[in-house]
């Protein structure tokens, strides 16, 4: 079959071909793969720079898809971390890791938008509780996963979201999906400490899709702007755009009621992440939540690697 195959880290992959997979046991179907959508943690996958990579060459990558079986059943699925992906136009799948969507499901907007949004999601639903009339911020919210995050927050029951982050024109967007607050990232470190504490220093949980010296600016200007340090503020770290590690000073735990935690693979158990599925899929195919996927055949997977997307957009390949 044909498949996307990375033989380097270094470079694309290539539309190439491999063996079919072939089912081990009871609990695996095999799907046509209908669509496969290019997340951020697709790409560190294939660069060989995800925590889970173990650097086996070659592989195929992709981490969730939608596919239908044989029976004509349409599933989303999440693959396992293994060098067998879902970029191919067969996919083996685990039905303990996989849910049924109604027939009429849109695979293209499920595929573009289950990923990024269940970052958000399951945050919200699995590892903190949102406290009557919550306030939000959202770290790094101009990315896919972060302006679905906002219109999350404010739909699960957030009175009140802060969306920060650097591209100035998809902050401009976020007002309309949900914020009532933005905030810049960009300027000096003081300046940018100054806005967040403004905006945000009464904030309930914070979703952090940046870490790195955004996190170090950002969580003493929180605290010391809060008008009762001893309020709780979950810090809940979902990604490392702006880098993997941070300093923090011992005093900043003590002289507030800092809460850090994560949320991914291992933080969450899979049954977990599952059971938040379905009720996240319903609000993608309800269009309560604005998807706006950029579908791109298989066989330009090279190209689509390196196409550039309009704010809010997330490249999904198809079979043709």
């Amino acid at each position: 079959m044909h498949a996307a195959v990375v033989h380097s880290f270094d470079a694309p992959p290539r539309f190439d071909t491999i063996e079919t997979p072939r089912l081990r046991d009871e609990h695996e179907v095999l799907v046509d793969v209908l669509a496969a959508g290019l997340h951020p943690r697709v790409r560190s996958s294939a660069n060989g720079s995800h925590y889970t990579s173990e650097g086996v060459l070659p592989l195929v990558p992709g981490i969730d898809a939608v596919g239908r079986t044989e029976q004509g059943e349409l599933l989303y699925f999440v693959a396992p971390d293994t060098a067998l992906g879902t970029m191919a136009e067969q996919a083996v799948v685990d039905r303990r890791r996989a849910i049924t969507l109604p027939t009429d499901t849109d695979p293209v907007t499920v595929a573009a938008a289950m990923n990024p949004g269940m970052s958000s999601w399951v945050a919200l639903r699995r590892r903190v509780t949102l406290p009557p009339g919550a306030s939000v911020l959202v770290l790094g919210a101009t990315g896919n996963a972060g302006q679905l995050a906002v219109q999350i927050a404010k739909h699960l029951g957030a009175a009140h979201v802060v969306a920060a982050g650097r591209d100035a024109e998809r902050l401009d967007l976020l007002p309309g999906l949900g914020a009532d607050e933005t905030v810049s990232l960009l300027g000096e470190p003081k300046e940018v400490a100054d806005r967040l504490g403004r905006s945000a220093g009464d904030a309930d949980v914070v979703i952090d899709y940046l870490w790195g010296r955004a996190a170090e600016h950002a969580m003493p200007a929180l605290l010391t702007a809060r008008p009762e340090r001893a309020k709780p503020l979950a810090w809940i770290q979902i990604g490392s755009m702006a880098g993997a590690e941070i300093a923090l000073p011992s005093s900043l735990l003590r002289a507030a009621n800092l809460q850090i935690m994560g949320s991914g693979q291992g933080s969450v158990t899979t049954a977990g992440i599952l059971t938040e599925l379905p009720s996240l899929a319903t609000e993608i195919t309800s269009g309560t939540l604005a998807v706006n996927p950029l579908a791109l055949p298989l066989s330009q997977v090279e190209q689509a690697w390196n196409t550039p997307t309009a704010p809010g957009q997330r490249i999904v390949l198809t079979p043709r």
